[in-house]
């Protein structure tokens, strides 16, 4: 999973062209929700007659699916000039990745601090909210499972309308607007008893939740230094999730602590997660870098020049000593 996303998620930015990666870097993320909806309707099909573990057979396959895409997907052109260049120059992979860290390493540090952010919203939410519906709010499966696609359609049009706007307000401004409009949408999400609104409230927190995440692919492939696009978008990525895998424990533990009429207040520690980590977004991206439409081709050239000069300079340092 960590592998595909960061190179999938590569080699889309760089077949596009720079105006379009806004729009495609939300529509190609609500993948995510388009199989959470299915996952959802199966759910409601499966689990009743074959229990949950038929979920995970189902779920095997969408991997056979990719692998058969793959023999039919082009490289992108800009990766096959990179690696003529890189065997004509001889650089080697090994140098190149110290020097990214070298010299990118406040940058690394700071896109994992907010894939982590992202993560934790996204899981805060998502995770255990069937849960939340089933135990506290005594929902069908029927209720859960529309309830969980109607949030999911809200994930998918929010990540095309943020990433769309991205393209003119900026990735990062983009984010804060998100996480401010998240804030306020967060008591529909969890007040309520009734049905409707509280399909509301998900449709909204989902919209903010996945419109802010919908913007990740574009901002990571346009932060990451040329050469390590392959490695970069994917590292960052799934080093946020490693740091957010613990928002269920986080949820289950403080929902039990601070029960509610004798059940755990799932409703509540989702709140509360989801706002602190909300804030804490809203600071990252404030202090964080934005590199919007840059030209991948020309930021390659401009390395190159730059990672030969440094290795020059190695060079002679060594040669000196």
């Amino acid at each position: 999973m960590g592998g595909e996303w960061g190179l999938g998620a590569a080699l889309t930015m760089e077949i596009l062209p720079p105006e379009a990666r806004g729009l495609v870097s939300g529509i190609l993320q609500q993948g995510y929700a388009a199989g959470y909806i299915v996952a959802a309707i199966f759910y409601y099909l499966v689990t009743v007659n074959l229990g949950w573990r038929a979920m995970f057979w189902i779920g095997s396959f969408p991997a056979l699916l990719v692998i058969l895409l793959r023999f039919y997907v082009p490289e992108s052109q800009l990766w096959e000039r990179s690696r003529e260049s890189h065997k004509s120059i001889g650089h080697s992979w090994i140098n190149e990745i110290k020097l990214v860290f070298k010299h990118h390493w406040s940058k690394i540090i700071h896109t994992i601090l907010l894939m982590a952010g992202l993560n934790f919203i996204s899981h805060g939410t998502q995770d255990l909210y069937p849960t939340y519906l089933k135990t506290q709010l005594l929902f069908s499966p029927e209720e859960i499972t529309v309830t969980t696609i109607v949030a999911n359609v809200g994930a998918i049009i929010g990540g095309a309308v943020c990433g769309y706007v991205s393209q003119y307000l900026g990735r990062r401004r983009t984010i804060i607007v998100a996480m401010v409009l998240l804030g306020a949408s967060l008591p529909l999400f969890v007040l309520p008893r009734n049905r409707v609104l509280l399909s509301v409230g998900a449709f909204l927190v989902y919209f903010f939740v996945q419109g802010a995440y919908g913007i990740a692919p574009a901002h990571l492939n346009e932060l990451s230094p040329p050469n390590f696009r392959g490695t970069f978008p994917g590292f960052t990525y799934q080093l946020g999730v490693l740091i957010a895998s613990s928002s269920a424990q986080i949820e289950a533990v403080l929902g039990e602590k601070f029960p509610k009429d004798g059940l755990p207040d799932y409703g509540l520690t989702q709140a509360i997660l989801t706002a602190c980590a909300a804030f804490c977004l809203i600071i990252l991206a404030s202090i964080g870098k934005e590199a919007k439409n840059v030209d991948f081709v020309e930021v390659e050239i401009v390395d190159d020049l730059k990672s030969d000069t440094k290795q020059d300079d190695t060079e002679k340092e060594s040669l000196h000593e």
